[in-house]
């Protein structure tokens, strides 16, 4: 069965890679349970040679070449800070990652199955504090797995950009940025990228709703209809939602969206760190006009222009 087959759009279904981190403490052996979306996995292989590159922290393990593309490779345990036990890096393997359009390889431990769970079975990690730990701020959520065992959902673009190996570019602004009114509403799980994308739309000249998931974007949809009514698409002018949200995920709330019809006329655009064209075509199957990756102002700013452009111009 092929991906497209497997996973339909508005499903509100994830695949998860489930991969795992050992850790050793006094005489006893921790299994870390962790998991990252397929969507942002390359493919995962043995530990290939690495030439090291001098003057890196030693959790930069090196870098090797891929089919003519150079990919650094970080060692996960090493940059934990923990201590490893004997033997356990036999299975070890990387997962080739991509995400924002980068590749970054991570040595984990073993890499064991393909897991399907349904956002709505995802917590969010409401526990994350701000002291920059793999246990504090870099886990987005968490789900329960059999034997009553804990799956950890790890934010690794956060540790990317922890890393220096990617930064979003908020900079790169077009000559003019255009000018609109009215509401945009911006859903996504993460403050920062929500700060990222608010200060853009505002600067465009609107005001902004925020929601950190597709349910309570739903929620803020009803407030907005029971304030304007049928005038509503006159007034929230546009969408920006991320795609991987715990409890309703960006494109099952698109597809509630585009199948309510209070709401069909409002454009929606993808923001989301998963550059892999599958998961643009599913956001185009579930009714998104444009689909950004994380993020690049002046791309971001010339698509949410066209698009309202286009709306205003066909009084969609």
């Amino acid at each position: 069965m092929t991906r497209d087959e497997s996973l339909k759009v508005g499903s509100n279904e994830m695949e998860l890679v489930d991969f795992r981190i050992f850790k050793q403490e006094d005489d006893q052996v921790y299994e870390g349970i962790y998991g990252i979306n397929v969507s942002k996995v390359r493919e995962i292989i043995k530990i290939p040679h690495l030439t090291e590159l001098p003057g890196t922290p030693d959790y930069i393990e090196g870098i090797f070449d891929l089919r003519d593309v150079v990919i650094p490779v970080v060692n996960l345990a090493k940059w934990m800070g923990i201590i490893v036990p004997e033997e356990s890096e036999k299975n070890s393997r990387v997962i080739i990652t991509e995400f924002n359009n980068v590749l970054i390889g991570f040595i984990v431990h073993d890499a064991k199955r393909i897991r399907r769970i349904n956002w709505s079975d995802i917590e969010p990690a409401s526990f994350v504090g701000e002291s920059g730990s793999l246990e504090g701020s870099k886990i987005t959520g968490v789900t329960r797995i059999e034997g009553d065992n804990v799956l950890l959902i790890l934010d690794l673009e956060s540790v990317v950009e922890d890393l220096g190996l990617y930064a979003p570019d908020t900079q790169s602004l077009p000559d003019e940025i255009e000018k609109f009114s009215g509401l945009a509403l911006i859903l996504d799980d993460s403050p920062t990228a929500r700060r990222i994308v608010k200060e853009a739309v505002v600067k465009m000249g609107f005001k902004v709703m925020e929601a950190g998931d597709g349910e309570e974007g739903l929620e803020k949809l009803d407030e907005l209809y029971k304030m304007y009514g049928e005038d509503v698409s006159n007034n929230l002018k546009i969408i920006i939602s991320d795609v991987e949200m715990p409890k309703m995920d960006g494109f099952h709330f698109a597809a509630n969206v585009r199948d309510d019809a209070r709401f069909k006329g409002i454009p929606i655009v993808f923001n989301s760190s998963i550059s892999d064209h599958f998961s643009e075509a599913r956001g185009k199957e579930a009714g998104g006009e444009g689909y950004l990756v994380k993020f690049k102002a002046k791309t971001f700013y010339e698509e949410v222009s066209r698009i309202i452009r286009a709306h205003m111009k066909t009084g969609a």
